[in-house]
């Protein structure tokens, strides 16, 4: 949930019989997330029929904080009264009501774009790219060779360059059909990654020349949590 709350205070939880998914714009239409998580990665699902629920994540967030590890936590809906009940056993009982809100009317369309470059790589170490550039400018750009990632960062009085490769160790897969070359905002891709590497092992970046990016992170059973970001287009 933190994953998602990061860049958005509400959104439609779409419920079927094969899990949940989410896509949701920002408010500043920069940056997108999509996140579907399977029935096979609760201990036990059950969804009658579809069911579409807008939440406040700061709300739950606040909610699902009170819980402990040695807890049990049971998610309901009542379609009826449109409010979730959040009920967690453990060693006091205690359970939640929180309502929803009016679903929005119009689904988000997942993003048709071609990717030139595909690079997999262990979500600490895009973490430390991240931050190492978050040290030195608001920006980092991404250059994507047949070998190789490079990523600069600079400011006025500082600048940062690194490179990456599946030789030296820094990369899983690399695969690139096309040099490609983006900027994009730290502010919106350092919390994306921060609260991406928080809850998996893996993740992959994917991007053409002056496009936006697809970030994904590979979570348990199949699980998916994938970002996109516009890119910074600098003057010429």
């Amino acid at each position: 949930m933190t994953a998602i709350s990061t860049l958005i205070e509400e959104a439609d939880f779409n419920a079927t019989d094969e899990g949940l998914k989410l896509r949701s714009m920002d408010p500043s239409h920069v940056a997108m997330v999509d996140f579907y998580w399977p029935k096979e990665a609760f201990e036990e699902y059950v969804c009658e029929k579809p069911t579409v629920m807008r939440v406040s994540l700061t709300s739950m967030l606040k909610l699902l904080r009170r819980s402990k590890s040695e807890e049990s936590l049971v998610i309901s809906y009542d379609e009826e009264s449109r409010k979730i009940n959040l009920n967690l056993k453990g060693k006091i009982s205690k359970n939640f009501i929180m309502p929803t809100l009016e679903p929005t009317e119009e689904e988000v369309p997942t993003p048709k774009i071609s990717f030139n470059a595909k690079i997999r790589l262990m979500s600490e170490t895009l973490k430390e790219i991240v931050e190492d550039s978050e040290a030195v400018s608001d920006n980092i750009r991404l250059e994507a060779t047949q070998d190789s990632l490079l990523v600069k960062a600079s400011s006025e009085l500082s600048s940062l360059n690194m490179e990456l490769t599946k030789d030296d160790g820094a990369l899983i897969e690399i695969d690139v059909k096309e040099n490609s070359t983006a900027t994009f905002n730290l502010n919106y891709l350092g919390e994306m990654v921060k609260a991406g590497s928080a809850t998996s092992e893996v993740a992959s970046l994917e991007f053409s020349t002056n496009m936006p990016i697809r970030l994904e992170f590979e979570m348990p059973q199949q699980g998916r949590l994938t970002y996109y970001l516009a890119p910074r287009i600098e003057a010429e």
